[in-house]
């Protein structure tokens, strides 16, 4: 993945008519996925989508990224869906129920995606994260915020519930938080939103993509092959029951004993020296 030969627009900065969609940079092993529409607020529009799965794709299978940040260019992190873009189809022969039906599965599958990348995902969200876009913050591993950052799933105020953040959220906050955000449309600060577990961390305004790069190097120090069987098993023994949860839970451990920084990790541990990772 190619960086970019200047940094992400600022805060105050939109992006020039026909760039691109996504912007990224790779530094020290850690890949920043700048959304770059802010005279569109950010919106998930097919386009953005389209970029945020196909980078998402390469990095995947990119030994050199040990954690992404998702971040965004302008003042609002992201508007959720492209109200206009949906609405044009509703003169659609199927009054837009096909192309209601892909945006809804391509949406989905990106924010699967997130949860499924081998590296952990960190949001530094700078300003407002609505509906879709509070979505895409609890599909992120981790989030940090701005003091400025505000978070809601307000369709129910336009007649289109939030299903589908709805899936997303009551997977990071319990279950009368959720409600209450779902049934009222409210915005809630970034200080609500970490006590309710929506996001880890709340930092001066401007300083959230610095501390969540911060962040990102933080794990990238870890073994690279651990930090990704961890991942994917948090993600899979909570879906489960407790017994099966531990049943899973133990498989894996057994597993990460027998590999090679595990052994690593212990043996610097006990000879008191800084572990030499292979990452397997």
């Amino acid at each position: 993945m190619a960086a970019p030969t200047s940094a992400p627009p600022s805060a105050s900065r939109a992006a020039p008519q026909g760039a691109a969609p996504i912007l990224q940079e790779l530094s020290d092993g850690i890949a920043v996925l700048t959304l770059n529409r802010a005279e569109q607020r950010n919106t998930l529009s097919e386009a953005m989508l389209a970029a945020l799965a196909e980078a998402l794709a390469a990095i995947a299978q990119d030994d050199k990224v040990r954690a992404v940040v998702i971040a965004s260019s302008g003042p609002v992190f992201c508007a959720g869906h492209d109200l206009k873009e949906l609405m044009a189809h509703r003169n659609d022969r199927d009054r837009g129920r096909t192309y209601f039906q892909h945006m809804m599965e391509t949406c989905s599958a990106v924010m699967q995606s997130i949860v499924r990348l081998p590296q952990p995902v960190i949001a530094a969200v700078q300003g407002i994260a609505t509906a879709a876009g509070c979505q895409l913050v609890a599909s992120c591993d981790l989030a940090v915020a701005s003091s400025r950052a505000g978070f809601c799933t307000p369709g129910v105020d336009i007649g289109l519930f939030c299903s589908t953040p709805m899936v997303a959220l009551t997977r990071n906050v319990a279950r009368k938080h959720a409600m209450d955000m779902l049934l009222t449309g409210e915005t809630i600060s970034a200080e609500h939103a970490a006590r309710i577990g929506l996001v880890n961390r709340v930092v001066p305004a401007g300083d959230e993509r610095e501390e969540a790069v911060k962040l990102g190097r933080q794990i990238a120090g870890k073994s690279a092959m651990t930090v990704r069987l961890g991942k994917e098993a948090f993600y899979r023994q909570s879906e489960m029951g407790l017994a099966d949860a531990y049943r899973f839970a133990s498989q894996v451990m057994v597993e990460n004993m027998l590999r090679n920084d595990a052994a690593e990790g212990i043996s610097a541990f006990l000879e008191k020296r800084p572990p030499r990772w292979e990452d397997r």
